[in-house]
């Protein structure tokens, strides 16, 4: 199902496949010349007649030609690695995942596709290698058209999550029952709970307030948690899940009707469809505090009340000629979001400065914004992902603010700090991950999550040897196959862990 980016094989151009030292000639220097030194060891050696017979090696001919055809064959399959997204699959063939790439990898189905999820932090511990792994996540359906009654907001604790077997891995077992025992022990648990909707989700994403250090918690379920759903109804549904997740966890804890009543329904955008929304960092804000955007191109506040209770900001933040399809708060400046439209312009903004407009605002694509990831460790690195299959990583510190004074000019398209054009249909999903600020997640409309490292140079010598692999970039360092895969995430406690939802599950 996915590989890593293939490594020719073999030495460099103009390298010999073998080193073996060539016979020298009588006039070469250090041969035997007419009147020089009788060798008294020239009994115990082959004449040169037999080392050239013998191959420049020493080798038979036929053995050293075998074993350059085979290193041959292996440089052709490595140039002809297939590359989901780029190759087709010719009739009646099926990708198959390559155990020896995963650490863990399983599908799970649902009743309808889900085209976003949110992974939740838990009590679990961070930094988690142990298997089985468990964790939890949200997600929102997408019913089929007529059956909009059938959407759903599930909660979800996955569990008994093992390590995949390696192909090359003894798994003969003498005792029959005990091997079958095994395979049922390794069967990974899906545990839902599940909230009544009526339109489809398009896009969800989970609010958590860190637990106090000092506090002990007898559960591995996750702190309390709010969930926003932006939906294709063109309101902003906020729900209290953390009942649902106790009774995931906690024996005998329940769920009454009343827990799935939204805690908040935000009408603003007054049935306009809309995907983009994000919960303020917790960290920086008073926990609450929640930006959605819609088609309209306008941006609403809603800021949660010291009652408990939501209020939403009459006054919308204005600046994209289109859809808003992506928002991002700044890790690590209270008042700074950016957003990303289908004008195809990213613009920051400052939620304190009057008129609410942006900023700054450049134009990133020709195309739609779809995503945008701010890095969590490197905080002037932001990253867009567009229609066009293009993603980019842009230095915020070389863009130029506006004048106060004046509207801000028409946007300009600064030069990105890198961008890739390897996905063939339109980036749906991007994400840096949280530990490691060079490496960064992105899924795409041609089936594929891909991972990159964008630390990686190439010299001279690297870049001669790859250049047999045609139209993958030296950073890519991992392609997924998922058939409609919509959105992927790192999970923030099991290191390099990713969750991802598609047409086909989730993965």
């Amino acid at each position: 199902m996915a590989k890593r980016a293939a490594e020719p094989a073999g030495p460099a151009e103009g390298t010999p496949l073998k080193g073996g030292d060539r016979p020298m000639k009588d006039d070469e220097p250090g041969g035997a010349v007419d009147g020089g030194f009788e060798d008294e060891f020239e009994d115990e050696f082959e004449s040169e007649d037999e080392i050239i017979e013998a191959g420049v090696d020493g080798r038979p001919d036929d053995e050293r030609e075998a074993e350059e055809a085979e290193m041959r064959d292996a440089m052709d399959v490595d140039q002809d690695t297939f590359i989901p997204g780029r190759h087709k699959l010719s009739a009646g063939e099926t990708l198959s995942p390559d155990s020896s790439a995963y650490e863990m990898l399983h599908n799970l189905s649902a009743t309808w596709p889900c085209l976003s999820l949110d992974v939740l932090r838990d009590h679990l511990g961070d930094n988690r290698t142990f298997y089985p792994a468990t964790l939890y996540a949200v997600a929102g359906t997408q019913a089929a058209r007529g059956r909009e009654s059938e959407n759903e907001l599930l909660v979800m604790k996955l569990s008994n999550l093992s390590r995949t077997e390696r192909d090359d891995e003894d798994d003969e077992d003498d005792n029959d029952d005990e091997s079958s025992d095994a395979d049922e022990a390794a069967e990974p648990v899906l545990e839902t709970k599940s909230i009544p909707l009526t339109t489809t989700t398009n896009r969800i994403r989970a609010h958590q307030v860190p637990p106090d250090s000092s506090s002990n918690s007898s559960s591995d379920a996750p702190p309390p948690t709010l969930t926003a759903s932006m939906t294709e109804a063109g309101s902003v549904l906020i729900h209290d899940v953390t009942p649902h997740l106790r009774s995931l966890s906690v024996p005998g804890a329940t769920v009454s009707p009343a827990h799935n009543k939204p805690l908040c329904t935000v009408r603003a955008h007054k049935g306009v469809e809309g995907y983009a929304l994000d919960w303020a960092p917790p960290s920086l804000h008073a926990p609450g505090r929640l930006l959605t955007g819609d088609g309209r191109g306008l941006i609403y506040g809603t800021t949660r009340t010291p009652g408990g209770g939501f209020v939403t900001d009459t006054t919308p933040f204005a600046g994209h000629e289109a859809s808003v399809e992506e928002i991002q708060w700044s890790p690590n400046e209270a008042s700074v979001f950016a957003s990303g439209g289908a004008d195809g312009t990213v613009r920051v903004w400052d939620a304190r400065a009057k008129g609410r407009r942006p900023a700054l605002s450049v134009r990133a694509s020709a195309d739609d914004v779809n995503v945008l990831s701010w890095s969590r460790l490197t905080t002037h690195l932001l990253a867009s992902g567009h229609d066009d299959g293009e993603w980019a990583v842009w230095d915020l510190r070389q863009w130029k603010p506006s004048s106060a004074a004046a509207p801000p000019p028409p946007p300009s398209r600064p030069s990105p700090v890198a961008s890739f054009r390897f996905h063939r249909d339109q980036i749906t999903a991007l994400e840096w991950h949280p530990l490691d600020d060079s490496i960064v997640l992105v899924a795409a409309g041609d089936s594929t999550l891909t991972l990159w490292d964008l630390a990686v140079e190439l010299d001279d010598d690297e870049s001669r040897d790859t250049a047999g692999v045609r139209d993958v970039p030296p950073q890519l360092l991992f392609v997924h196959y998922m058939e409609g895969v919509k959105e992927g995430h790192w999970h923030p406690q099991v290191p390099g862990a990713v969750v991802a939802t598609g047409g086909s599950g989730f993965g």
